[in-house]
């Protein structure tokens, strides 16, 4: 059996160039390696992601598996995740990850970490407490929706009960911990 590759390499090229060089950034800020110059840049790269990102979607709608393959379509996710200074094109995103995702043709995982993420940065609970904020002293989820029914909420996506995805989260993240600044960090294989 052969399987076909993306019907549109030089995108997914792009993508994941773009997604690992931000997810470099956010690993050096994570770890406060980046002085205020190297910050700015990080920012302005994000920026610069999200209006890449913004092409490809109004050219292609959702960059899925057969557009660009799995790997840049998880690339493409996680530049609209971290699209957190337009919170109107992270909508936008969701919206039409979750028809890719009803097309068979994403992950349902991405869209629950992307509609979090642009619950939270509009103001909202969340419902799959995807999102959580990196403090000094430790990690705590974001606002929830109706906290009970979490777990069952998470398992109807795909995602681990949240006391597995917090620990995972705690073992990746506090070890070198040294921030000031709280952080939202969204953790896509734990949380």
């Amino acid at each position: 059996m052969t399987t076909a590759g993306p019907h549109r390499p030089d995108l997914a090229r792009e993508l994941i160039a773009r997604a690992q060089a931000s997810a470099a950034c956010r690993a050096q800020r994570v770890r406060n390696q980046l002085d205020a110059v190297q910050l700015g840049q990080g920012r302005h790269a994000d920026h610069a992601n999200t209006k890449v990102l913004r092409r490809i979607l109004s050219e292609h709608d959702w960059p899925g598996h057969l557009l660009v393959g799995p790997t840049a379509a998880r690339a493409a996710w996680s530049i609209a995740l971290h699209s957190d200074y337009e919170p109107d094109f992270q909508r936008a995103a969701t919206t039409l990850l979750q028809r890719a995702v009803q097309a068979g043709d994403a992950l349902i995982q991405h869209w629950a970490h992307l509609h979090d993420r642009a619950l939270v940065n509009n103001g909202h609970a969340q419902e799959y407490g995807t999102q959580l904020l990196l403090r000094a002293d430790g990690i705590e989820l974001c606002p929830l929706r109706d906290p009970e029914s979490l777990d069952e909420r998470r398992a109807s996506v795909g995602l681990p009960p949240v006391a597995v995805a917090l620990k995972t989260v705690h073992r990746r993240y506090t070890p070198d911990h040294r921030a000031e600044n709280a952080l939202t960090v969204a953790s896509p294989e734990a949380a």
